[in-house]
């Protein structure tokens, strides 16, 4: 009966993208998708390489049926189309010499807007922008030193521009870094010779999945991220703090943007297991109107492994062209993999069998190193007053 009552629950909101309809979006917005893609992407290459090694598969579409859902605003007046996001990502890994790795990354983006729905091939109308961003690069990891370093390109493809936007081509002329040491990592895209944007991490949170602790005070330790954007205009700063509320089941996220000091967004999100297959989200993100509590935009977003459902999410505002005011359905799928674990994007623990399994590997590991075995039939050594003797099990 719950599974029936979930699917008919996933219907009705599946329905309701069809009947809500959004506030339009900008060709300013739209504009902006390169840069912000590129940020995207390097935001989630640094949650995978947290681990410098092991893999990680994504795969996902925006779905938006209806052409009034999120119509575009030029100057000319109010279009009818469809926004879209196209999006795959890979990470792979293997050893070239003990506890060393050498692993290849590739994320790919295509995403805009577009004056009629299409599934590979837009139609280029004359309001359209096509935008497709390939990041790849080489990672390097020396697990006794727990250091990664990567680097690599991104290349932004534009594949149609309408008049109504701002001039843009195609470049190779991107390029980006990683370094982590420890629970410290640091990253940046550079166009050219010029700094572009930059995060600085600090991940204090112990995680299982990466060798630390299952409970404690320890994973109750704060993760911060602080982002630098070189502008066109006055550089800015967006600092994140991201805390673990409950058995790292309930999280907290907020972010404030600088010089400015200001709110820009807080999240509180719920997973039913740490491994963050599935997931539940409220959030709240200032849209910079200056209208005082309507200032505020509300809303939330739920992810079952195979489909996210979202309405007013802070993410999507950030990373959908600013998109608010009606359903949005993403269907997609990904998976990180580390020592045979699977495990979420930005999971603490691994699935929840294997979370057991692994507990089992830990109590292995703590009986060898006290001398004392789970297994009855091995040997055990006992030490006293500089006399050894050897038990064999029976």
């Amino acid at each position: 009966m719950r599974i029936g009552n979930l699917f008919k629950g996933l219907a009705v909101l599946l329905a309701a993208t069809t009947f809500s309809f959004a506030d339009s979006v900008t060709p300013e917005a739209l504009s902006a998708g390169g840069a912000v893609t590129r940020d995207r992407q390097l935001t989630e290459i640094s949650q995978i390489l947290r681990g410098g090694r092991g893999g990680y598969i994504d795969a996902g579409f925006y779905y938006l049926p209806s052409a009034e859902q999120m119509p575009l605003e030029s100057k000319y007046g109010e279009h009818d189309g469809f926004a879209f996001r196209q999006h795959m990502a890979g990470f792979f890994s293997g050893d070239v010499s003990p506890e060393r790795y050498f692993g290849l990354v590739l994320w790919f983006d295509r995403s805009g807007w577009d004056g009629e729905d299409f599934v590979l091939f837009p139609h280029y109308t004359d309001y359209s922008l096509v935008r497709s961003t390939t990041t790849w690069g080489m990672v390097y990891t020396d697990v006794k030193s727990n250091a990664t370093i990567a680097a690599g390109m991104q290349h932004s493809n534009v594949e149609h521009v309408g008049n109504i936007y701002a001039d843009e081509s195609d470049s190779l002329a991107y390029s980006w870094g990683y370094f982590r040491w420890g629970n410290f990592s640091a990253s940046g895209s550079f166009y050219r010779t010029s700094w572009r944007n930059a995060h600085v991490n600090l991940d204090l949170e112990s995680r299982s999945v990466y060798g630390g602790r299952l409970s404690g005070p320890l994973t109750y330790l704060p993760n911060f991220d602080i982002g630098f954007y070189n502008g066109h205009g006055e550089d800015s700063i967006r600092v994140t703090w991201e805390q673990n509320l409950f058995a790292q089941r309930l999280y907290g996220k907020v972010s404030f943007d600088f010089p400015d000091g200001e709110f820009h967004s807080a999240s509180l999100a719920y997973y039913p297991d740490p491994s963050r297959m599935i997931g539940f989200e409220a959030t709240c993100v200032r849209r910079g109107v200056r209208s005082g509590f309507k200032d505020l935009l509300w809303g939330g977003a739920v992810d079952l492994l195979f489909v996210r459902l979202a309405y007013n999410s802070s993410y999507d505002y950030d990373n959908f062209f600013g998109a608010k005011g009606t359903f949005i359905a993403e269907v997609k799928f990904g998976l990180a993999a580390l020592d045979g674990f699977l495990f979420g994007r930005g999971a603490a623990r691994t699935a929840p069998l294997e979370t057991e399994i692994l507990k089992e590997k830990n109590k292995s590991k703590s009986s060898e190193e006290s001398g004392f075995s789970l297994n009855p039939g091995s040997s055990k050594t006992i030490e006293a007053k500089g006399i050894r003797y050897e038990k064999g099990g029976k």
